[in-house]
């Protein structure tokens, strides 16, 4: 069996339950729901900027792993409002380029605290 490695991030908001942000073994990497929080706990308002924030903590969690975008294979991304897909999309394209994961995206009725529109996770799979 691999090595199981866990990474806690000082970057990212603090875990409001039992988990980690980011579980490598081997060649696998399983990135924990990243929100559009601030370590501080402060989230802008607008769904777009929240999706910002989030893709880059879910980036720099990747990274902390040794991952890169292109290693990434699926991704979920949910939604408060399904709509928001459309504004959101151009952030997405940006971050992947020519890569494309599998993906999910659905509509959620609620985050884990009420002022987040948006949470992304991923796996990904080092070549």
């Amino acid at each position: 069996m691999s090595q199981i490695e866990r990474f806690m991030l000082d970057d990212q908001p603090a875990p409001v339950s039992h988990y980690c942000h980011v579980v490598k073994a081997g060649d696998r990497i399983w990135l924990s729901g990243t929100v559009g929080m601030r370590p501080d706990g402060s989230a802008p308002d607008d769904v777009v900027e929240q999706f910002e924030i989030a893709i880059g903590n879910l980036d720099r969690a990747l990274r902390a792993a040794g991952g890169r975008p292109e290693h990434i294979v699926k991704v979920q991304v949910f939604l408060t409002d399904v709509n928001d897909r459309t504004r959101i999309n151009p952030i997405r394209q940006a971050y992947f380029g020519d890569h494309r994961p599998a993906s999910t995206l659905v509509e959620v009725s609620a985050l884990v605290t009420p002022i987040l529109k948006v949470e992304i996770e991923a796996e990904a799979i080092l070549d």
